[in-house]
């Protein structure tokens, strides 16, 4: 792991003390991605009477995606930017991050932010926070609830992403010769229920659904964990004898299912079975540059910046135009075969990962 920007071992030491107590639709945001840059700061301390409160409900700590995704946060939201920061981990624990929220409504804090763990039952405590007068902006997944009740959301078009895996998947068989043949696909999902699990898993299924020649051989819960996908890939080489082609819902997954593979000594990636995630942090465009991943879709952490834009625009009595705002993201690949795919109806290239592309990371 490289130490720079995940800083892992500072963050997840924050979070067990925790514990223990874009693209727009109309207008595209430029990709943070490469060079993140927080909310302006100014180098000088603010009194903290004038700092803007705000209450960040996470998913968890699941993944390396999560945990760049908290660092943004943190380094957004802090006193030098003018905010003063109440963070919980909800562990993944859907009524933990309700209480958290309805705890951020008792402080009183200035806005809420919600990374929701799954879409549903979000109604009643946003109500809530309504009535007491506090703004929420949800990143990330989405949340099933009356778009009045929340500003705006930053984050991904997840069944965007989908797609472009299986417009990759397609052009990369055709490439090799293999677009006839048929070709068994195994899915590796993530948590069931998440915004990130249904929009790539319907955006998939898309594709396999015009391929009648790929066969969709298993979906099982990953949980966006290495575990998760270690016991899911095992599971699918006990059962499945003849597997093509394994869709990890994120890196982290893959890494499991990488793992499972080679203690079950079969070839993967530029050498056998393909292999495709998502997220694209450093480590798994890592793989990539090695042929261990042969497709990483980007799944960009960084929305804490758009979110403390907005709410510097609310202060000045400004309005927020967009309900929705996409964050635009890249497409990578091993091999230089596939040059561009189609991708929520417009031309998207794929980048063949090189060296000097890893080293611009962010994240």
């Amino acid at each position: 792991m490289r130490s720079g920007f995940l800083k892992t071992g500072m963050i997840l030491l924050l979070i067990a003390t925790i514990l223990g107590g874009c693209q727009n639709i109309e207008n595209p945001v430029e990709n943070p991605s490469a060079s993140a840059t927080p909310a302006t700061d100014t180098g000088e301390d603010k009194d903290s009477d004038n700092l803007i409160t705000v209450g960040f409900a996470q998913v968890g700590h699941e993944s390396d995606w999560r945990m760049a995704a908290t660092e943004s946060a943190m380094d957004t939201f802090s006193e030098k930017n003018g905010f003063n920061l109440s963070y919980v981990d909800s562990d993944n624990n859907p009524d933990m991050q309700i209480d958290a929220v309805r705890g951020f409504i008792e402080q009183k804090v200035d806005y809420i932010v919600i990374d929701p763990i799954v879409t549903t039952g979000w109604t009643p405590v946003m109500e809530e926070a309504r009535d007491a007068g506090i703004p929420v902006f949800v990143i990330d997944r989405m949340i099933d609830c009356d778009e009045d009740l929340y500003v705006a959301w930053f984050g991904s078009d997840f069944t965007a992403e989908g797609e472009a895996a299986g417009a990759w998947l397609d052009a990369y068989l055709d490439d090799k010769g293999r677009g006839d043949e048929d070709i068994n696909i195994a899915i590796i999902a993530g948590t069931e229920g998440s915004s990130a699990q249904i929009g790539r898993s319907e955006g998939f299924d898309g594709y396999t659904r015009m391929k009648p020649n790929w066969n969709k051989l298993d979906e099982r819960d990953g949980e966006f964990t290495r575990n998760g996908g270690k016991r899911v890939m095992n599971e699918y080489l006990e059962k499945y004898k003849d597997i093509d082609v394994v869709v990890c819902q994120n890196d982290n997954e893959a890494w499991g299912a990488i793992e499972a593979l080679e203690d079950a000594g079969i070839s993967f990636g530029k050498s056998g079975i393909i292999i495709i995630s998502f997220d694209a942090v450093y480590d798994g465009l890592s793989d990539v540059l090695e042929g261990k991943i042969n497709a990483d879709f980007e799944c960009n952490p960084l929305s804490a910046p758009y979110v403390a834009d907005a709410i510097r625009k609310i202060d000045r009595g400004e309005q927020i135009v967009n309900k929705i705002n996409y964050i635009d993201e890249s497409c990578f690949q091993y091999e230089d075969n596939v040059k561009s795919i189609m991708r929520d109806g417009r031309m998207a290239d794929m980048i063949t990962v090189t060296w000097d592309i890893l080293m611009e990371r962010a994240y």
